[in-house]
């Protein structure tokens, strides 16, 4: 594909744009559990007028756009104190929380090494706690401990935490709350052991730490996990997510600035300009920070507290209807706004297409780490208003799959695919096992057959077909 010769009109643009969006999710109609948080009409128009306005706006220099550092320092403040902090903490405005995670990861290695004379700093973790950590330490290079989680609750445990570490951790990771089952690890404990063992503790409030101080105040029982817990020395909170600010607005925050020095990137040894990067990314677009100061300041406290008792009203009605429906049940009770069950009975995968059929999207779980398959729900204000509609064909799938009670692939098959070793797959392998699935290219029209494979594989051989699929997947557009 070549850039075209001439160029379109605007009136053509538009309409091409509508026309490649027609196969995306119909969030506006409130039918996606997963990855959309919206605001409403009015809070998405103060958000892109704010956006727009500083599109252009470049915050690779602050003394050029003195503007976007204003933005900056003022979200800052009012994430510090919004998660208990004093005059002393710091924090930097990102990309998102992965970008938050890594930098705090990446601030804590480089303590490490300087403070602690460490060569070789490690982190250690729950397997609950989200894979940007294990992406951070893998394009870090730093070695990685994973700490399984209670069976029961999906909580890690303090003193297994403190089994897995040793004279090289530099890092230990707490959730509040933890995506895959919507539960805040023990923090208190985990803060203790940081002092102890006088290494950092990260608390990833991606997707929990704005809304769960919400929930606090309207009563709701919330482990502590932020500043207010001695201890914890930096926390990632996104403003994307039920701040309802554009994506991506995140935040990493630090207790002090001395710790924060160890984030900052800053190169001298060349010959262009000066180069000193708080992020990772250097060029960006000031949109995202006007925009999220823009709702901050158009909802405040006030709108944020209402849309929180909304969401913690659905959430509990949601988790109440899922108590009451036979052959379902919670994997943890949810301490956030987010939902997990699963089925002791029957696979839970055929859920996924049966609710896309009725016009929902809900997002399966594979079964890896010691966690069962199961069935993941965000709740979000443009979900609250479709939930009694929601609830009944809910009802209808988890039926519908619990009276086929028909696996996808045979018992043989999935022996075969749980023998398969991460050491041996090829593409080659990659291309039988999609053809097995009944495509060559791309996912076949239900998911519930590869996610039937994908669950039956260890996650080393899952993560190489995955692997494989998004290698295929961004290609160049085939010629008309």
């Amino acid at each position: 594909m070549r850039i075209p010769a001439t160029g379109r009109s605007e009136a053509e643009i538009m309409a091409a744009l509508e026309e490649y969006g027609v196969h995306d999710l119909p969030w506006r109609e409130g039918g996606t559990f997963a990855y959309v948080y919206e605001g409403g009409r009015d809070v998405e128009a103060v958000v892109k007028a704010a956006y727009m306005r500083y599109l252009t706006e470049n915050a690779l220099d602050p003394t050029v756009y003195p503007s976007l550092l204003r933005f900056e320092t003022e979200i800052v403040a009012m994430a510090v104190d919004h998660l208990r902090g004093d005059a002393d903490c710091v924090g930097n405005f990102t990309s998102g929380g992965t970008e938050s995670c890594i930098l705090a990861v990446k601030a804590a290695r480089d303590h490490a090494r300087a403070v602690r004379g460490i060569a070789e700093p490690e982190i250690v973790l729950p397997v609950t706690a989200h894979a940007c950590f294990q992406k951070a330490a893998h394009y870090l290079d730093m070695p990685m401990r994973l700490v399984p989680v209670d069976a029961d609750t999906f909580k890690v445990r303090a003193e297994d935490m403190a089994a897995a570490m040793n004279e090289s951790t530099a890092l230990i990771v707490g959730s509040a709350c933890q995506y895959a089952h919507g539960v805040v690890d023990p923090i208190p404990e985990l803060g203790a052991l940081a002092l102890e063992r006088q290494v950092l503790l990260h608390v990833d409030g991606c997707i929990g730490g704005f809304i769960l101080p919400y929930f606090r105040r309207l009563g709701a029982a919330v482990t502590d996990f932020d500043f207010a817990v001695p201890g914890v020395t930096s926390i990632s909170m996104d403003f994307h997510k039920y701040g309802y600010a554009a994506k991506g607005a995140s935040v990493v925050l630090y207790r002090s600035k001395e710790l924060r020095r160890h984030q900052i990137f800053t190169a001298a040894t060349w010959t262009g300009y000066s180069v000193i990067n708080p992020t990772i990314q250097s060029t960006k677009s000031g949109g995202p920070l006007a925009a999220c100061w823009a709702v901050l300041n158009y909802l405040g406290d006030e709108g944020y507290m209402r849309f929180a008792e909304r969401t913690l009203a659905a959430t509990r009605r949601i988790a109440d209807a899922v108590r009451a429906t036979p052959g379902v049940r919670l994997m943890a009770e949810p301490e956030s706004c987010l939902v997990a069950f699963t089925s002791d009975e029957f696979s839970i995968f055929p859920i996924v297409d049966a609710m896309r059929r009725r016009g929902w999207f809900v997002q399966p779980q594979l079964g890896y780490m010691g966690s069962r398959e199961n069935i993941h729900l965000s709740i979000d204000q443009s979900t609250i208003d479709v939930v009694e509609r929601f609830l009944p064909d809910l009802r209808a799938s988890i039926e519908e799959a619990r009276g086929s009670n028909e696996a996808a692939i045979p018992a043989p098959m999935k022996a075969l695919l749980g023998s398969l070793s991460a050491d041996s797959f090829t593409p080659e392998t990659y291309r039988q096992l999609m053809a097995a699935a009944g495509t060559s290219e791309g996912l076949p029209e239900g998911t519930t057959a590869i996610n039937e494979m994908l669950n039956a594989m260890q996650p080393e051989v899952a993560a190489k077909v995955m692997t494989e699929f998004f290698n295929d997947l961004y290609v160049s557009p085939k010629a008309a």
